[in-house]
């Protein structure tokens, strides 16, 4: 098929955690909510209101209380969130299989072929928007192109509640006017290197040779000599082989005294084995991940000859890894997963996110 004739289409949904809480408490609607942070924590989600303020997620809680002082602080939920995403997937799962997850909150669904043998792939979108919002309650937006670079550039354009569709004839006009950190895949610090190259938007990073932006950047170099073309192939992939399973928790107040810790890994090693049982894995190797009060992260390992099967073994060698942690300090994460996984018992796991164009 031609890479032309496809249709993707991108559903991010708006300030997931956030906007849960905010339907969930309706006293929070139209207030600046942050799900997590607090005075030692870390912002995982925070609500249109709070971002008017500069606040984002993966900013320190102290920092978004110093920049909102009225910011309201509510601790994560995440079995809802995995349960109302559940909901969400469903209805995709309605018009196609061809759904890639990102996260709880966004995926990648491939409609070029769907179930109701709608044309539109727009039409799609506003169903399945639609849908999500009478069922839970929250709004999505959406991107719709030709491949899965063009579908996530366009979901973030008219948010939230909103979608976007960049039509095949559209394609190279819109990636020359693009500013440069609307690339999906360019962080701050490319971003910034480009500026200083002179390259601010899709026409000047258009104008340097393939050979040029692999020597500015090395394998990624390629990556935006094709994309600013509207090159990406990429499939929607709906599954992919299990590298590793793990469960990790981070906790409201950290974890001051050793008692605490045991208790927690104990439970961490129950739900692996209840993960391993669920996917039908088993691996070698055990790793325990580590992050302490000051964002400081440290992992320990340990491989063993026989897969690990059940949840005494688990526990017992994830303290083993506690005893070799590199010092005493408060804990605010703790991790467990495994990795080298039997091959045999490996499977296909879905990954915690193609019509006449006229009809797009």
């Amino acid at each position: 098929m031609n890479a032309a004739d496809r249709k993707i289409i991108h559903v991010d949904m708006d300030a997931f955690y956030a906007s849960v809480e905010q339907h969930d408490n309706p006293e929070l609607k139209g207030k600046p909510v942050c799900v997590g942070g607090g005075q030692y924590g870390v912002v995982a989600a925070a609500s249109y209101e709070a971002r008017k303020y500069g606040i984002r997620s993966a900013m320190p809680g102290r920092i978004a209380l110093e920049k909102c002082p009225h910011l309201i602080v509510v601790k994560p939920r995440f079995q809802r969130y995995k349960e109302i995403s559940g909901q969400i997937r469903d209805i995709f799962y309605e018009y196609t299989d061809l759904v890639e997850p990102l996260s709880l909150d966004e995926a990648y669904l491939d409609v070029t072929e769907n179930k109701k043998g709608i044309s539109s792939a727009n039409t799609i979108a506003r169903e399945i928007r639609q849908k999500i919002f009478e069922r839970t309650g929250l709004t999505a937006s959406a991107g719709i192109s030709v491949n899965k670079f063009l579908a996530k550039v366009a979901s973030d354009y008219n948010k939230p509640n909103g979608q976007k569709t960049i039509h095949p004839t559209q394609v190279l006009e819109f990636m020359e006017k693009l500013p440069i950190e609307k690339f999906y895949g360019i962080g701050k610090v490319t971003a910034n290197r480009m500026h200083e190259l002179h390259i601010f938007n899709g026409a000047d990073l258009k104008a340097r040779s393939e050979q040029e932006l692999t020597t500015l950047f090395g394998k990624s170099g390629k990556y935006y000599y094709n994309v600013v073309r509207g090159i990406h192939e990429n499939p929607v992939r709906p599954h992919r082989i299990a590298k590793s399973v793990g469960v990790e928790e981070t906790f409201w107040e950290n974890l001051a005294d050793e008692e605490s810790v045991f208790e927690q890994l104990k439970t961490l090693s129950k739900e692996l084995e209840t993960r391993m049982l669920k996917k039908n894995v088993k691996g070698k190797a055990l790793t325990l991940k580590i992050k302490y009060r000051d964002f400081t992260q440290y992992t320990r390992s340990k491989s063993v000859e026989e897969f690990f099967s059940d949840f005494s073994r688990l526990n017992s060698i994830a303290l083993e890894l506690w005893k070799l942690r590199p010092y005493d300090r408060p804990v605010r994460l703790l991790g467990l997963s495994l990795s080298n996984l039997d091959s045999h018992g490996s499977k296909k796991v879905s990954v915690q996110l193609k019509i006449p164009f006229e009809d797009i």
